[in-house]
């Protein structure tokens, strides 16, 4: 029996995806092994932790140059905002999404990378 073919996957499916599930939001650690669960389900490529720099480690580089980033409630929004700000000024990142149950607005692109929110409440609805 053969794998089914990668496919490339753009933001917009992403966030589709992440907004669709029910994660549990009790820690981030526990939504974050889930949204890796969600995306090998969907034989999607990514790195856990990827190391941009000594400082920089987003919670997942999708193939493609996409970033997910993921914060629950409780998160500073300044620090979130700062952070998706130190990731856009990496050469290889091209997306950044955010995956939160935090209510915050983002500007539509960082340092002319664009940057779409995925709402973790969504999958509850």
């Amino acid at each position: 029996m053969s794998m089914p073919a990668v496919q490339p996957v753009g933001a917009a499916d992403l966030v589709r995806l992440i907004q669709r599930r029910r994660f549990d939001l009790s820690t981030e650690k526990r939504m974050q092994a889930q949204l890796a669960e969600a995306l090998t389900d969907k034989f999607i490529p990514f790195v856990r932790e990827k190391r941009l720099s000594d400082g920089d480690i987003p919670d997942f580089f999708v193939e493609g140059g996409i970033v997910i980033e993921c914060k629950l409630r409780g998160a500073r929004k300044m620090d979130v905002y700062k952070q998706l700000c130190r990731y856009a000024e990496h050469a290889d990142v091209l997306v950044l999404i955010l995956a939160s149950n935090l209510a915050m607005g983002l500007p539509p692109d960082i340092n002319g990378k664009p940057v779409y929110a995925a709402a973790l409440s969504m999958g509850w609805l």
